[in-house]
């Protein structure tokens, strides 16, 4: 018996183990495949591991459950106020259902990238500049909310949003250093005034406390002498009261 193999059987064999290599499939610990029999989807995604896929009645779709961080694009954006400001912010979500994923949305990462962009001017066209600038945890909060709600139908999860630059107008920069700086004298002119008041409030109390006793301002006398004899001083000032003066003016006058 003749058990030569000719040409023809080793094309065919070659052929065998071409599709049976095309059919093993390997995933990947963080990846799952969507498994498609005669255009209906089979059940719950395959994997990770080795799979063997029969084509052409089956086809797969692979889905990474990886975070993904998605960079908006710098939006131009007038916000209530009637600034514009250019935004831009970054997304971060994941697949946590492949079919929805798959069957839901033809590119889910295109689709959530529109959203964003969508959501991102419209949120920020509801708020004034000074909330935009500095209500940013809050503002970070309402995006991802926004987010995670338009694109849980297509079974993504938006875990966050965070607002990375605002770029204003120079003319506008140059209103804010404006504002700051007058912000900052009136509030020096506040600091000031409130000394002066404490002072001169100070200063009542002490003229209160010597008024109740007569001794208490000859006392002063004294001590204000002492403190310039210390110095060595050539000139001594004695201090004579107002009311000594006071009395000698009226018996002038008399």
């Amino acid at each position: 018996m003749d058990f030569s193999i000719g040409f023809s059987g080793y094309f065919v064999l070659f052929i065998v183990l071409v599709y049976v290599a095309s059919c093993i499939v390997v995933l990947r610990e963080y990846e799952r495949a969507v498994v498609f029999r005669l255009g209906r989807i089979v059940g719950e995604p395959w994997g990770p591991g080795l799979l063997i896929i029969p084509k052409p009645l089956y086809r797969i779709e692979r889905v990474s459950l990886r975070t993904v961080t998605m960079d908006v694009p710098s939006q131009d954006v007038i916000t209530r106020d009637g600034v514009s400001v250019s935004v831009n912010a970054i997304v971060y979500f994941r697949v946590v259902h492949a079919n929805r994923a798959i069957l839901e949305v033809e590119d889910y990462l295109y689709a959530t990238s529109q959203v964003a962009q969508t959501t991102l001017r419209s949120v920020l066209g509801e708020l004034d500049l000074d909330d935009l600038l500095s209500k940013r945890e809050e503002l970070n909060e309402r995006l991802q909310s926004i987010l995670d709600q338009s694109t849980d139908a297509w079974g993504i999860k938006v875990s966050m949003v965070e607002v990375k630059t605002v770029d204003l107008p120079s003319e506008m920069q140059r209103a804010m250093a404006r504002q700051a700086e007058a912000e900052r004298e009136k509030r020096a002119k506040i600091i000031h005034a409130d000394g002066e008041y404490q002072s001169a409030t100070r200063l009542l109390e002490a003229a209160q406390t010597l008024a109740k006793e007569p001794t208490a301002i000859q006392l002063r006398y004294l001590s204000t002498l002492s403190e310039i004899g210390m110095e060595n001083n050539s000139t001594i000032v004695f201090p004579v009261p107002i009311d000594f003066l006071t009395a000698a003016m009226e018996k002038l006058k008399s």
